[in-house]
């Protein structure tokens, strides 16, 4: 969130006591307002690989943490890079800690890198991070966002994300397709200022809003700790318990939902979240409260950061400054095929046999 499967130690720190004021919006954007473009216009003809692969450049992935979104990425950006006849020379795993984000590229650094790709773990801080890497010439392109202050096409390539509008108004449809397109609908969002899920769940506000009449969101509560989340659905759930479905923010804290439906008796309240999960899949595959989760193809992110940073390397080839990729609903009925689109792998054989 990141897809908040990546943020959870750091959204701890940050509780806010106010609700998100994000301005609503038909597209997603990026974090200082960039138009999207697709993921999929990031091509390279002949001439541009052989160009690549007669430059001899390295490359070094630097990451926030690792996780299954990241390790996705990851195996994206490894696979183009290999394609592209660019040596991976350093991975690195920061744990969500800044200070050791910024020990990694000091470390990596020494390496003489061609390329860093890498996802900051604060952008308000981060330009202390990467200046030493930038100052250096090295090519840098990033997940998500950037640090504050670097500017497009001058401090790095581009930033690469997901269509984030895009996912709250396919958790939107999908909430209705669980509903029949009538019923009450919690809405459990993202109570911090955080452009990746306020866009998301905004996105999801709006087209039940908008394009569903015989749905209402009846009951709204933030969140900033995902740990919170059984806390926070028990508490809607006691004062709205006719509630029809819940839309949660992300994976981990709508898994506190569940538990709360489950130790309720209540098999029927439909719940609708973003990011694969493993928990949240098998309870849908068994029939269970999730109905759908909504993903985003997390391995093409890698491929396109990579591809991006090794045209203007050895090219000097511009990309956009906000390249997203598509999503796609996750539903009982095409969870293999899912979440191998999203993570380019195949499903936890817990899932697979799940489904005999």
């Amino acid at each position: 969130m990141r897809s908040l499967k990546t943020f959870s130690p750091w959204l701890a720190s940050i509780l806010v006591s106010i609700a998100v004021t994000s301005p609503l919006s038909a597209q997603t954007v990026g974090p200082n307002g960039e138009q999207p473009t697709p993921a999929a216009s990031i091509q390279l003809d002949d001439a541009e690989i052989d160009a690549i692969k007669g430059s001899n450049l390295t490359a070094a992935l630097v990451w926030h943490e690792m996780s299954e979104y990241t390790d996705a990425v990851n195996r994206g950006a490894q696979d183009e890079f290999k394609r592209l006849g660019i040596e991976i020379i350093a991975q690195t795993d920061a744990g969500f800690d800044t200070a050791r984000q910024r020990a990694d590229v000091e470390t990596v650094m020494a390496k003489n890198p061609s390329i860093i790709l890498s996802l900051p773990v604060d952008p308000a801080s981060a330009a202390a991070v990467y200046n030493p890497a930038r100052d250096a010439g090295v090519t840098l392109a990033f997940v998500d966002n950037a640090p504050t202050g670097y500017v497009h096409g001058k401090d790095y390539v581009t930033i690469v994300s997901d269509d984030l509008f895009q996912m709250g108004k396919k958790a939107a449809d999908a909430m209705a397709t669980a509903l029949g397109g009538k019923g009450k609908v919690g809405y459990i969002f993202h109570d911090a200022d955080f452009y990746v899920t306020n866009q998301r769940d905004n996105a999801f506000k709006t087209t039940i809003e908008k394009d569903y009449p015989d749905m209402s969101i009846t009951a709204e509560a933030g969140i900033a700790d995902p740990a919170l989340g059984e806390e926070i659905a028990h508490g809607m759930l006691i004062q709205n318990p006719d509630l029809n479905g819940i839309y949660v923010t992300w994976a981990e804290p709508a898994l506190g939902a569940l538990a709360v439906l489950r130790s309720m008796g209540n098999k029927d309240t439909k719940i609708v979240t973003l990011d694969l999960n493993e928990p949240a899949a098998l309870d849908m595959i068994s029939g269970g409260n999730f109905a759908a989760i909504v993903a985003d193809e997390a391995y093409n992110i890698g491929v396109t950061a990579a591809r991006a940073a090794a045209a203007n390397a050895a090219n000097g080839k511009s990309a956009p400054p906000f390249l997203v990729v598509d999503s796609l609903a996750v539903t009982k009925d095409n969870i293999l095929d899912g979440w191998k689109q999203s993570l380019s792998k195949e499903a936890p054989a817990t899932i697979a046999d799940s489904l005999k």
